[in-house]
């Protein structure tokens, strides 16, 4: 049961991750002089995301 509730909680970083992939690259498209902010900004995102995954993971492995 547990790795059940842990593959749910992934859906919401994994859903997160991907837009703000998509947002980066889009935005990176339209105007490319502001590529390295985006890309900053992108990875930012991204971790804070996967912080969310990994605090599924600590809560499904305590519990």
């Amino acid at each position: 049961m547990k790795v059940i509730g842990y593959g749910l909680g992934t859906l919401g970083p994994g859903l997160g991750i991907g837009i703000a992939c998509y947002g980066c690259c889009v935005g990176s498209a339209r105007q490319p002089e502001i590529a390295g902010r985006l890309f900053t900004n992108f990875i930012i995102g991204a971790a804070l995301a996967e912080a969310l995954a990994l605090i599924g993971f600590v809560v499904a492995m305590i519990s």
